[in-house]
């Protein structure tokens, strides 16, 4: 099963993809996070129902899976080998930091390499995409708490990351990386370290691990992050990309405006971006 959000006659919607078509779901909640917090039973229920739209996919442009009020929590240094290229110390604690919706675009869509900078790069990652509503989540039961999983192209504008110690900068430019093409349920998935993420350029391997790599595991990021902030449906965990992204390539490899960029995860989705340059002003 899955979800996805997007624009049919330029209005936004979202449904069950069902096939080559989405069944609209928009007309029993509103918003996705309001399905998703119903429950993967209630959405199959919903789709069934006489005079539900039936949209073929080709008619439809994919928006990312999150909405305004999402939290989008990303971790960095998350897996062994990357930490080793980054030339870093292996952390007590998951790095988090937080990204806006405005600095992602859904599959099929132009992520944007920013004039100011000639050090836009690749980030491969999965996502957790939460389900239900807690605090001080315990580790063994973390998984209940996953309503599914998506891809995404994390990305880094490099120069501007390293202005301060805080990375926001270099992590939140307009339309610098992607999420999709949709959610995948989480009981598709019953283990997520069973997973394999890897990251294309121009068809061309950057990033290839298994997800079992993660330092800190998916139950053990969502029982921190839970220490600290209510997880509600909707909000997203980006696990952190591995090793081989382009600023620790000899020499650097950066994206440019012609490039492909895809995220594929078997068994999640893949996720297709095309890179341009930012429009002059």
């Amino acid at each position: 099963m899955k979800v996805a959000r997007f624009t049919h006659h330029a209005r936004p919607r979202w449904g069950l993809i069902e096939g080559d078509k989405a069944i609209a779901l928009d007309s029993c909640w509103p918003s996705m996070t309001q399905g998703l917090a119903q429950g993967w039973p209630a959405l199959q229920e919903a789709a069934r129902q006489p005079g539900a739209d039936a949209l073929p996919l080709d008619h439809l442009e994919w928006l990312a899976p999150a909405e305004a009020h999402s939290k989008i929590l990303c971790v960095g240094l998350n897996y062994g080998r990357h930490v080793q290229e980054t030339g870093r110390d292996q952390a007590a604690f998951p790095s988090l930091f937080l990204r806006h919706l405005d600095s992602f675009v859904g599959h099929q869509s132009s992520i944007v390499k920013p004039a100011c900078s000639g050090q836009f790069d690749f980030e491969g990652e999965l996502v957790v995409v939460i389900g239900r509503e807690g605090r001080h989540i315990d580790r063994e039961e973390a998984l209940e708490y996953v309503a599914g999983y998506t891809c995404m192209g994390e990305n880094s504008v490099r120069d501007f990351q390293k202005h301060t110690a805080q990375v926001t900068a270099g992590k939140n430019f307009d339309q610098s990386g992607s999420l999709g093409p949709w959610i995948t349920a989480a009981s598709a998935i019953p283990d997520p370290s069973l997973l394999r993420l890897s990251t294309r350029l121009n068809g061309n391997v950057m990033q290839d691990a298994a997800l079992s790599e993660l330092i800190f595991p998916i139950p053990d990021l969502i029982a921190y992050i839970s220490t600290f902030c209510v997880l509600r449906p909707g909000d997203l965990i980006a696990t952190g990309t591995p090793e081989g992204i382009g600023l620790r390539r000899t020499p650097p490899l950066f994206m440019k405006a012609g490039d492909i960029l895809e995220i594929d995860i078997p068994g999640v989705g893949l996720l297709r971006t095309p890179v341009i340059d930012e429009p002059a002003n």
